[in-house]
């Protein structure tokens, strides 16, 4: 089973973009806003059920260990280890036994992920704090002077700020806006309220504070924000009976940049575009219902494939990872049972188990010949297996290299006498079995004490033990610098089979305060000091060399960022690349290639920021070289970035060509196309003679809702005025 919080994200990124490819652009604005909130809650509960085995895609069966003694330490690995509760733990001893890998019922998440813990805590931290501080600015506001509208409590601004609510408070600065605009801003809030939409906003807050790493859960809360925005739009023009184009240019109004909180719904939003394609957007049609069926078959696949499994059967599997298997609280009798052995050269497998009734339980260990006394050979028998735990006896019989029979194991009494008064106490049947199981002798106690370890616990003896930690590999740590390491530190060193070249390695590459978090991660993402080399290096004033922190080497690494692409950017003048700028091209996909593209286009020195822009907004150099085409030859990157932003084509801009506008400044379309103008609207009012119309007298008409229609209405009352600019005075004084 992968960790909680992971296995919450990936459901979160898979159903994020099923709904983004799917489900976005549909009309069903109420639907949407019940499977955003669905998304969030089957994201939070379905890796806590467990699925029957047979469901579960492509796994076998879980192991159950070999010994159900109380330890709970988990050792993870990074490829297969043989090891068994039944190995041979002897570090005196010289033979080499084959040791048999186990896992417990309940798979745990290999502990080379423990790495992360920390960091991700101080992520919740930090963002936890963050929310806290924006909610109580917002208790503080509401407990401004404000206004009773009937549920209603409208809290008044000062400043450029945009208008935005928050549970039954809404703040706007109503100096700002003309009566129409006010009124339709108060209505859009007001539904906001009415629907409760406060809610959705603090839970997509929640969920950034213990998601905060993945950017899919960001993209789940920016969706849910959209989708929102939606459904009030949709609401405020089907109830309140307000024409479609006046609720626009409204919207045009409150764009301000000076966004609210991030707690509060507000009018504005920043997707003004979006907003208003998504209300001049065809219905859904409800033969389009059809998409919404495939999310639960989608979380049902990756429940099967993801969540823990349900068995009661037992089976081998000797890829699984090392498990001291608890016993789950129930109580077993290990003193007798059966066996059966299997003789491999020089060496005897033997499977124990039980024969007791209501008892479940077996385990395999590799044992060397030399151990026992002799064995029967074709015939029954006695014989003993005598290690410093205990001693077994056996009865049975073998034909050829097969044998069975039963067993009765009784623990050594000096034994556990010598560990209780080493401070290792609480023997019972079952600790006396996998000690002896792990052949843990009295010699690597006292080495273990002898190097710091003197407060071990039989649960860090099993897990030690089983992964062969000596001396020299706990004097490794020390010789470099490694103080204070704790039993789980070691074991999943030992586990992620990190040795003194592997630490030299990394340490001669430039990391020598390294943590061994930092090292675990490195080891589990085959990180190397030849990966690590092939970086970009800059060199400091004094004329050091400095090399990217560790935390951003686990990022280029997960990120695939190698040296072949830090060279690309190098051999085009790309120099002294900050890990930000390396990470930043690499997610939005600039490659050395779309920089000559861009610069082929007349572009020189161009900034890894616009670059980034450039390409996140898929600006491609045929999108330049349309306005190029035009005259527009001296055109920013940054007006380029502007105009993809608002979705400024060469076409529409030709359209105003064709009426006889020949102003070379993009700054001069973008409101029109903010506002919708078009070349038709222009043609309606040289068909009333105003022929001579600049391009900046447009906004100000349609903004102010003097419209060819008005004009004539006007006119057939026998209101007959010399210029635009008085029926512009006209409207504002009617208005």
């Amino acid at each position: 089973m992968i960790p909680y919080i992971l296995h919450v994200a990936l459901l979160i990124t898979v159903c994020i973009c099923f709904y983004k490819i799917l489900l976005r652009k549909e009309t069903f604005y109420k639907l949407n806003r019940y499977v955003l909130i669905a998304i969030l809650a089957l994201s939070f509960i379905v890796p806590l059920i467990p699925v029957p085995q047979q469901l579960a895609f492509g796994r076998q069966q879980p192991v159950v260990s070999a010994i159900p003694v109380k330890p709970v330490h988990t050792i993870p690995a990074n490829e297969p280890v043989s090891v068994t509760p039944g190995q041979q733990a002897n570090l005196q001893d010289n033979s080499t036994p084959t040791l048999q890998p186990v896992r417990s019922k309940t798979a745990i998440w290999p502990t080379i992920l423990q790495w992360g813990f920390y960091l991700y805590w101080i992520g919740v931290i930090v963002f936890a704090m963050n929310f806290l501080l924006q909610f109580i600015i917002l208790l503080y506001r509401t407990r401004s002077t404000h206004v009773k509208d009937g549920r209603f409590n409208i809290v008044e601004l000062d400043g450029d700020k945009a208008p935005c609510s928050f549970g039954n408070y809404i703040f706007i600065n109503p100096a700002k806006y003309d009566w129409d605009t006010y009124t339709q801003i108060l209505m859009h809030e007001k539904v906001h309220i009415e629907q409760g939409h406060t809610w959705d906003i603090l839970l997509a807050e929640l969920v950034i504070v213990f998601q905060w790493f993945n950017p899919f859960a960001w993209l789940y809360r920016k969706e849910l924000e959209n989708n929102l925005e939606f459904l009030t739009d949709n609401a405020v023009l089907e109830n309140y009976g307000l024409e479609k184009e006046s609720y626009q240019v409204s919207l045009l109004k409150v764009s301000v940049p000076h966004l609210s909180l991030g707690l509060t719904t507000n009018y504005n939003q920043s997707i003004l575009q979006k907003r208003i394609v998504m209300m001049n957007a065809k219905k859904s049609n409800f033969n389009t219902m059809w998409k919404y069926f495939f999310l639960l078959p989608l979380i049902g696949c990756l429940m099967c494939a993801l969540n823990e499994t349900v068995a009661k059967g037992q089976t081998t599997n000797t890829n699984a990872n090392i498990h001291i298997n608890p016993s789950h609280g129930t109580e077993t009798d290990r003193s007798s049972g059966s066996w059966f052995a299997t003789i491999k050269g020089d060496k005897v497998r033997i499977q124990f188990s039980s024969d007791k009734e209501n008892e479940d339980w077996n385990s395999s260990s590799d044992f060397q010949l030399s151990e026992f006394t002799a064995l029967p050979k074709n015939g029954a028998g006695e014989f003993t297996l005598t290690r410093e735990a205990g001693t077994m006896n056996f009865k049975g019989k073998f034909d050829g290299d097969k044998g069975y029979g039963d067993y009765t194991f009784s623990a050594d009494k000096s034994f556990w006498d010598f560990l209780e008064k080493q401070g290792i106490k609480g023997e019972d049947e079952d600790d006396a079995f996998a000690f002896f199981m792990m052949n843990i002798q009295k010699d690597y106690v006292s080495m273990l004490q002898q190097n710091g370890f003197k407060d071990i616990s039989k649960d860090d003896l099993i897990s030690m033990a089983a992964l062969k930690i000596d001396a020299p590999f706990i004097q490794m740590w020390k010789k470099n610098g490694f103080t204070g390491l704790s039993v789980d530190d070691l074991v999943s060193a030992k586990a992620m089979n990190i040795d003194a070249a592997y630490v030299s390695e990394i340490k001669k590459a430039g990391y020598n305060n390294i943590s061994l978090e930092q090292l675990i991660s490195f080891k589990a993402q085959h990180i190397t000091g030849e990966y690590i080399n092939g970086l970009s290096k800059t060199k400091n004033t004094d004329g050091k060399i400095t090399i990217p922190d560790a935390e951003d080497i686990t990022a280029f690494k997960a990120m695939d960022i190698d040296k072949d692409f830090v060279k690309s950017f190098e051999a085009i003048g790309y120099k002294d690349l900050s890990p930000d700028n390396l990470t930043a091209m690499k997610a939005t996909g600039v490659t050395a290639d779309f920089i000559k593209s861009i610069e082929a286009l007349g572009y020189k020195d161009i900034d890894v920021d616009e670059l980034v822009s450039l390409k996140s907004l898929n600006v491609t150099p045929e999108f330049v070289k349309s306005y190029q085409a035009m005259g527009f030859t001296n055109i920013s990157l940054d007006d380029i970035v502007s105009v993809k932003a608002t979705g400024l084509s060469a076409d529409y801009i030709k359209s105003f060509r064709d009426l006889g506008y020949k102003e070379n400044d993009l700054e001069n379309y973008i409101p029109l196309k903010s506002l919708n103008i078009t070349p038709e609207f222009i043609d309606g009012f040289k068909k009333l003679g105003f022929t001579d119309i600049s391009l900046d007298d447009l906004p100000a008409l349609k903004s102010t809702g003097v419209t060819p229609d008005f004009i004539k209405e006007m006119q057939d009352k026998g209101i007959k005025l010399s210029s635009l600019d008085k029926y512009i005075q006209l409207k504002t004084a009617m208005n």
